[in-house]
């Protein structure tokens, strides 16, 4: 039998989200926003059900409840990602038709025209009902929409879960695509034929769970993940999330609950006992069914607060060979069976019945004998629980963990949604990928037009900036020679501001090694001492003039100015000083050679190479004030820009006592730009347990880890993480050898956590690289050509492999 939908549209009429359907039934339409997979733990689903119950038990009684969760397989647009930089344009192609399982949820709110048993099995659900739809609603009608808007106001305030109406356009290509049996580009009929159900292209196949028989002994709202549970942890999942995105075939599930009244449903289901005991001794299907209904009657006589409903859930699945269709409803079988339940599999004019009556305008037309009776609070566990994970619309490009395709999410958080400080930290063992990570993160950052500034110790990011040759800037420390800043530079005379000698005060104090804050007249002494000198010593500043300045007049100087040598000891600021000028042992830091800071101002992308000097904290520390006094002096001069400082490797430095304060200034001073911190540690005990320590923790809201086979532990500790945070961490999973190559990363902005993967297109991945014969490869390639593409892309080119095989020995 074809059916034509133009011929028999299943609506008659539609205003906002309240549809009239041809058999007089009204539904009010609205979309689900359910949480990422995987980020949901235990406790997460028992809330969730809570939810759920409340929302539904105080509903009228006669309504239907009908949810439906579509999915589909899809081809990635890749409309989302940028693609204008070398490294985009491959990561846009890299992705572009990946396929995935996409997934919409909706939730449908019905009020039958018959709010009575269906007495007929088959139901033709588009006969037009005679007579006027629209128009005025009765008084039972006008309630059962304000009870519906009141329940959706209380779903909508959950922090999980997000609903909101459909409109027009939405409600009728939804109702489209179902009769059209989501075949794409044409319009068809449907063939409802007794041996089987096409539309279109599409061979669909239906299995249901319709009756107390189908299920097992228990019934809850989660159950352990078992590809992630190990016998050290329990990750869980919904009690049939199993039946979503895993299955990974397109398909339908439609939960549908029809809320009566509970005491006429108790009159019916003594009365359903009564038959069971006398027909008991004729079948052992019949004695268990007696139990289980029993055992379902005697919890609602002792539970007050229990609702009883009529349901159902089924599985409408499709595919264009119809052999395959067995095959599908194998993989639905083998996951029923994980969870104790059998489903059954309608045939013939029953499979017609299912498919046109899953239509959410037509659920209400099932007959009695394809409904189980459940208590509401089990019933609400046969529910899917969980989506795709979430893009925002800017961010860092991740990738999912269910399909690998790119996730955009926003860890910079303009609006501080989710975080009040954008600062981060990246946590992972040697060899793990940390500097793989912070390149892939920095880079995205940077190819958005935020600023850079990289204090590196190993060489991490040299291939990755030489991509931009001409916004770049790489200062690298040798010994015995300076870094090429000069603190005490100025530009021209009325350079010398308040906030100028007030930055030049604290680093003389800090070069001078003291332990605690300079007192208000100390500091006020030496800002007048340093006004002097730039009035006194018109060109040529520098820390070296500075100290011939007070040596020179020493006798005078401090009698001169009226400051009183409790507040500046002259024999011990020249004493300490001594060390960084003239041929004490650091004065090369100092030398005078023009000073090249001033070089960074229209530089976006900036790294301070310390690798020689990693193994002194000495040096290291007066390298570290040279770079802050730079960095305030040129990068921070625009506030309205966004920039990030990052610290790698710090592991050996902090803990050093000056290292570590000179880090938190740029965790306090960031506060007043619009800025980020990021340090990477290979483990979070690398930070000493201080209170300085503790501050920068407190002001680090964005947390990546990688895999760790040591544990989590300590870093579960000192970041306060939650348990399932702990199961995400343990959860951990690479792939480095399949086809498609990955590492997982656990991610924390703010109170929300998942894991997700890495993985990156050939050339991204050759940009990335920062040591062993491959990157070596491509450097020596660069360093004949001149250009960092082209040596990435000959690097990849097989034809070239000969090439690069010289460049390897």
């Amino acid at each position: 039998m074809p059916m034509n939908l133009n011929e028999h549209y299943p609506l008659v009429d539609i205003e906002g989200n309240r549809a009239f359907a041809n058999n007089g039934n009204i539904i009010l339409c609205y979309k689900l926003e359910l949480p990422e997979i995987y980020s949901l733990s235990e406790k997460d689903f028992d809330e969730l059900h809570g939810t759920w119950f409340q929302v539904l038990k105080s509903l009228p009684a006669g309504t239907v409840v009908h949810r439906q969760d579509i999915y589909r397989k899809q081809g990635y647009d890749a409309a989302g990602l940028p693609d204008r930089t070398f490294l985009e344009r491959a990561t846009h192609k890299h992705f572009k038709g990946r396929e995935y399982m996409g997934h919409s949820a909706h939730l449908f709110f019905i009020w039958p025209r018959n709010k009575g048993l269906n007495q007929s099995r088959y139901v033709n659900p588009f006969k037009l009902v005679p007579r006027t739809l629209t128009g005025e609603l009765s008084d039972t009608a006008k309630s059962f929409i304000q009870a519906v808007r009141d329940a959706v106001g209380f779903l909508a305030n959950s922090p999980k879960l997000d609903c909101r109406p459909m409109n027009q356009m939405e409600i009728l290509q939804l109702t489209d695509s179902y009769f059209n049996g989501y075949n794409e580009g044409f319009d068809t009929n449907i063939l409802l034929e007794r041996d089987k159900t096409q539309v279109g292209d599409h061979h669909f196949g239906v299995l249901a769970l319709n009756n107390e028989a189908c299920f097992g002994e228990t019934v809850q709202s989660s159950r352990p993940n078992p590809a992630l549970t190990t016998d050290d942890f329990s990750f869980h999942q919904g009690f049939v999330d199993g039946l979503g995105l895993a299955l990974n075939e397109d398909h339908i599930i439609n939960c549908i609950l029809y809320l009566d009244d509970r005491h006429k449903w108790r009159k019916l289901l003594e009365k359903r006992i009564g038959e069971l005991a006398k027909s008991s001794s004729f079948g052992s299907q019949n004695k268990v069914l007696h139990g289980k209904i029993s055992r379902i009657l005697d919890h609602i006589n002792q539970d007050d607060s229990s609702r009883l409903v009529r349901g159902q859930l089924n599985l409408i699945y499709w595919c264009k060979e119809a052999r395959r269709l067995e095959a599908i409803a194998s993989r639905i079988k083998a996951e029923l069976k994980e969870v104790d339940i059998v489903p059954y599999a309608p045939r013939g004019h029953q499979r017609t019945q299912y498919f046109l009556n899953s239509y959410w305008g037509f659920s209400p037309n099932f007959h009695d004998s394809d409904l189980f009776v459940m208590d509401l609070k089990h019933a609400l566990c046969l529910q899917g629980n969980v989506t795709n994970y979430k893009s925002d619309e800017i961010g860092v490009i991740f990738n999912d963990r269910q399909h690998n395709i790119p996730v955009l999410k926003d860890v910079w958080d303009e609006s501080k949604k989710r975080i009040k400080a954008r600062n981060f930290a990246i946590f992972a063992p040697t060899g793990e990928g940390k500097s793989f990570l912070a390149n892939n993160i920095l880079r995205q950052y940077y190819e958005q037009g935020v600023r850079l500034v990289l204090i590196d110790l190993g060489g991490s990011y040299a291939k990755f900036a030489k991509l931009y040759p001409d916004d770049h800037s790489i200062l690298r420390y040798e010994h015995g020679k300076n870094l090429g800043i000069n603190p005490f530079y100025i530009p021209k005379a009325d350079d010398v501001s308040p906030e100028r000698l007030e930055d030049l005060m604290v680093f003389l104090f800090e070069l001078m090694g003291g332990t605690s804050k300079p007192s208000k007249g100390e500091a006020v002494a030496l800002k007048r001492i340093l006004h002097s000198y730039y009035q006194k010593v018109p060109k040529d500043h520098s820390l070296g003039g500075f100290y011939g300045f007070v040596e020179s007049d020493r006798e005078e100087l401090l009698e001169r100015l009226g400051i009183d040598t409790t507040y500046f000891n002259v024999t011990n600021f020249l004493h300490i000083l001594s060390e960084y000028v003239g041929d004490g042992l650091y004065s090369f830091l100092f030398e005078v050679d023009g000073d090249q800071s001033y070089r960074l101002e229209d530089k976006h992308l900036i790294v301070f190479e310390l690798d020689e000097v990693r193994d002194n904290k000495e040096v290291l520390s007066v390298m570290l004030k040279l770079i802050k006094s730079a960095i305030q002096r040129t990068i921070w001069r625009n506030r309205s820009e966004r920039g990030i400082i990052l610290f790698d490797e710090f592991a050996k430095q902090l803990k050093f006592e000056n290292v570590l304060e000179s880090v938190e200034f740029y965790y306090q001073a960031i506060r007043k730009q619009n800025g980020a911190i990021g340090i990477i540690l290979q483990s979070i005990n690398q930070l000493p347990d201080n209170s300085t320590s503790a501050s920068i923790l407190e002001n680090t809201q964005v947390i990546y880890s990688l895999r760790n086979e040591k544990g989590y532990g300590a870093l579960a500790k000192r970041l306060n993480l939650t348990s399932h945070d702990l199961d995400q961490l343990r959860s951990i999973r690479n792939d480095l050898k399949g086809e498609r190559k990955y590492t997982e990363i656990f991610i924390k902005i703010g109170s929300e956590s998942n894991i997700f993967r890495l993985e990156v297109p050939p050339e991204v991945y050759a940009a990335y690289l920062t040591d062993g014969t491959e990157s070596e490869a491509i450097m020596a390639i660069y360093n004949e050509v001149g250009s960092m593409e082209t040596a990435i892309k000959e690097f990849l080119d097989p034809t070239n492999k000969s090439s690069i095989q010289n460049h390897r020995s």
